[in-house]
């Protein structure tokens, strides 16, 4: 009887994980990871646990939050730029928990691929890492997968988890708005990490990713890819000085205003926004333009231009534009009957 042949012997590696590129990794990452360590961090990267230690507060309460960056990521797949995607996912979630007033602690990221591959690894921790340090948020750890069979080959998912803390009297809840408060705008950069499953549709980028290279007039030289890709603006440097004058503020993100600004205020209010009184990135034109998308739906898929909306007493409005130059007054709130609302006219 003749033997069977042997079967090879089978291996993760063959399976299609990479133990040995993972260690690879995660040694070339916790440099930049110490990075941002601040003095609240207890231990070391690499435990199975993050240690932190909460300084600085008397009766702190902590605020937590999370978010993905979405499909804004096929354009980082599509360009192979890898460092800008961590920076949005770090700054939404930072401007996420600003909006109690809290200030951030630490962050931690989880990044699923179908394949590891080191570049693209270190190209998102970068991007963590120099949106942490920013923020004087410590990335404390995190979670990196290879699941092959899962993703496609170059394809990545990347969420982030965030823990701030702020006074117990100092929480921001929109509590204290009241009809005949101001509205303030800060501008955004662009599209920040919303919008983009529309704005791709627009540009039928999934069948021409190389529309991305195209330079526009409308986008003064920028290319689309650029202007798609900015990075979602960070608030909590700018606005930190200035938090003891705001009552309350919206992140306006999916949704877009009519979505998010209602979450800020109080039941029995809504919110007059003047058209025309912000400028809108050229970004949002074009997609109107290409797509043929009407007015509501702009305002309901997209920022349009402004990142963050505070509410502020009509006593605090010119102390507040000195401490923020670049608020602008956008409307006012109002009362409003039923569901709260927001229009603008």
């Amino acid at each position: 009887m003749s033997t069977p042949p042997r079967r090879p012997r089978l291996t993760y590696a063959a399976a299609g994980v990479d133990i040995a590129a993972a260690a690879r990794a995660k040694r070339a990452m916790a440099a930049l990871v110490r990075s941002t360590f601040t003095p609240g961090v207890r231990g070391d990267f690499g435990a199975f646990g993050s240690l932190f230690q909460v300084q600085g507060f008397s009766d702190p309460v902590l605020v937590a939050s999370t978010d993905g960056v979405g499909t804004k990521l096929k354009l980082a797949f599509d360009l192979g730029r890898h460092d800008t995607v961590g920076q949005d996912l770090v700054n939404h979630c930072v401007n996420d928990i600003l909006t109690c007033g809290a200030r951030p602690l630490f962050f931690l990221d989880y990044l699923a691929l179908g394949r590891l591959d080191e570049a693209v690894v270190q190209g998102v921790i970068a991007g963590l890492a120099a949106a942490c340090k920013a923020a004087g948020c410590a990335l404390l750890g995190g979670e990196t997968a290879e699941m092959p069979g899962l993703y496609a080959p170059g394809d990545y998912d990347l969420a982030g988890f965030i823990v701030g803390a702020v006074e117990r009297d100092q929480v921001l809840d929109g509590s204290r708005i009241v009809a005949g408060d101001l509205l303030l705008g800060l501008p955004s950069s662009g599209l920040h990490t919303n919008g983009y499953s529309l704005a791709r549709r627009v540009f039928d980028l999934d069948a021409h990713p190389q529309a991305l290279h195209q330079r526009p007039p409308e986008l003064g030289g920028r290319t689309l890819g650029e202007a798609l890709l900015a990075v979602h603006r960070p608030y909590w440097p700018l606005l930190q000085p200035a938090l003891p004058l705001i009552k309350g503020m919206a992140h306006i993100t999916g949704g877009g205003l009519p979505g998010n600004l209602p979450r800020a205020l109080p039941d029995g209010l809504g919110a007059r926004l003047r058209k025309g009184s912000w400028p809108v990135p050229p970004i949002f034109a074009l997609i109107q333009a290409r797509g043929g998308i009407a007015d509501a739906e702009m305002y309901n898929v997209f920022n349009l231009g402004l990142g963050l909306v505070l509410a502020a007493a009509p006593a605090d409005a010119a102390a507040l534009r000195a401490a923020l130059p670049e608020a602008l007054p956008v409307g006012q709130v109002v009362r409003a009957r039923g569901r709260r609302r927001v229009r603008v006219e």
